[in-house]
């Protein structure tokens, strides 16, 4: 009841501690997703601001380039003019694809439009009395005092609209730089808390660590005492080895205990989870923000970094259900096998759409055991036969029992694997396929391993490579 107590007491801190690292994890994201959101909205006034400076510069040399050539007559000079003609419908469509959420830049870009189209004539009418053999002065005089008039209109909308995104500028520089202060202090808060559940896990563990020392040198000293007795009397004696196997049956009980709070400890430690978010939020924000600063090369080691941290957080959340499996209690009871067998296979096929897997289960097989852990053992059997089977056209998979074994199977028609390596088969992290042809943790089989051995079976496998494999587990 001790030990039981303490395993309660050690999961409930765990899963608070959990859940405060998941609560300061979502708050820190979210802080900064509002913070880029603030960002992009002020890069985005800063390029509406640029288009306009590209419009009325296009504009102003479609001019400079006419009173060129109206002074000299040399056609180079209508090069400008040409360019801005050709360029300007582009610049005034994107223009109008930044300011689509701005009902008042939108009218005064309509406006602006007019403007253009009126002043653009004007030029090729000034242009073409020129190329007519008009004089420079006959073909300004056409065109001086209403081509004026319409500058300046477009002259006033362009700084209309500039004064525009100049007060959104200063209302979403305001707004990022909030966002800003919300998020360091967000960060800030997340880590001391993360810096305090460290130091209360420590502390708490130490204890439990202690307790089982404490506890470890009471069964030694029991166990001599015990040996004292032996000589006395049989009745003594027979005591004594009752008594005896109690202790070693504790202290196996304390010895599997330690081993497991040291590997769930280690697995779930701060010091190896808040580094990887270190890592990579900040090659994150390398990423999106000074991908233009390096080159080729410089953004591969960016994603690679990214890559590698991803993987490693996998690792982790598989250590972690490696973990709980290892600690939950096995509440027996009978149990339609078949029926929960369907149930994994149903969720499998909904989750592979585009694969064609057919799943053959044998009805009516029942079976006494923990239903929770069975069917987290048959998910990931089936799933690992759903992943070696990627390459297969028509992908099948059966389960039953094998009477001549008396143990249940998992077949498929997948990759297989070398007989060779099978003492390898279901030790965390040791796979027989590299990364690159299936992905994976290494954890799977070891937990389906857990599990049957927690049910006092056994679990073994057959196979051939390129041949399907077949995996056989008991249940008491």
């Amino acid at each position: 009841m001790e030990i039981i107590s303490r395993k309660s007491s050690i999961g409930l801190v765990t899963v608070l501690a959990v859940l405060l690292v998941s609560a300061n994890a979502i708050v820190a994201y979210r802080s900064v997703a509002v913070l880029e959101h603030s960002q992009s909205w002020v890069q985005h006034t800063y390029q509406v601001i640029a288009q306009v400076e590209i419009i009325m510069g296009a504009e102003k040399d479609a001019e400079t380039g006419e009173r060129g050539f109206l002074i000299t007559g040399d056609p180079r000079f209508l090069e400008p003019f040409t360019a801005a003609e050709r360029e300007l419908p582009g610049e005034l469509d994107f223009f109008q694809q930044l300011t689509s959420d701005n009902a008042s830049q939108q009218s005064r870009l309509a406006e602006m439009r007019s403007h253009i189209t009126v002043r653009n004539q004007l030029l090729e009418h000034a242009i073409d009395l020129r190329q007519g053999g008009s004089s420079m002065a006959q073909a300004a005089l056409a065109v001086t005092e209403r081509g004026k008039i319409e500058m300046d209109i477009l002259r006033r909308i362009g700084k209309d609209m500039q004064a525009e995104e100049t007060r959104l500028l200063e209302v979403r520089l305001a707004e990022a730089r909030k966002a800003d202060i919300r998020t360091r202090i967000t960060v800030a808060l997340a880590t001391i808390l993360d810096i305090i559940l460290i130091v209360v896990m420590s502390r708490y563990l130490y204890r439990e660590r202690e307790l089982r020392r404490k506890t470890e040198l009471q069964a030694v000293e029991l166990r001599e005492a015990n040996e004292h007795i032996i000589a006395s009397t049989a009745e003594i004696r027979e005591l004594n080895e009752t008594l005896e196997r109690r202790v070693d049956q504790r202290t196996s009980e304390l010895e599997a205990t330690n081993r497991e709070l040291e590997a769930f400890s280690y697995s779930v430690s701060h010091d190896l989870r808040a580094p990887l978010r270190t890592v990579d939020g900040f090659s994150l924000a390398l990423e999106e923000d000074y991908a233009e600063a390096v080159d080729d090369n410089g953004r591969d080691y960016i994603r690679r970094i990214r890559a590698g941290v991803q993987r490693m957080g996998q690792l982790i959340d598989a250590l972690l259900q490696l973990s709980r499996i290892t600690r939950a209690e096995v509440e027996s009871s009978e149990f339609d096998l078949s029926a929960l067998a369907d149930s994994v296979a149903t969720t499998l096929v909904q989750e592979n759409p585009d694969r064609a897997i057919e799943f053959r289960i044998e009805p009516g097989l029942n079976a006494t055991g923990d239903p929770r852990l069975i069917r987290a053992a048959l998910e990931n059997l089936f799933g690992n036969s759903v992943k070696f089977t990627s390459r297969i056209p028509s992908a099948l998979i059966e389960f039953g029992k094998d009477p001549a074994q008396n143990a249940y199977f998992v077949r498929d028609n997948g990759a297989g694997f070398d007989m060779a390596y099978a003492d390898r088969l279901f030790s965390a992290f040791h796979r027989l396929h590299g990364d690159k042809d299936f992905k994976g943790s290494g954890i799977g089989l070891a937990t389906v391993s857990r599990i049957v051995h927690r049910h006092h079976g056994k679990i073994w496998a057959t196979s051939e490579v390129n041949n399907g494999a077949t995996f056989f587990f008991s249940l008491e």
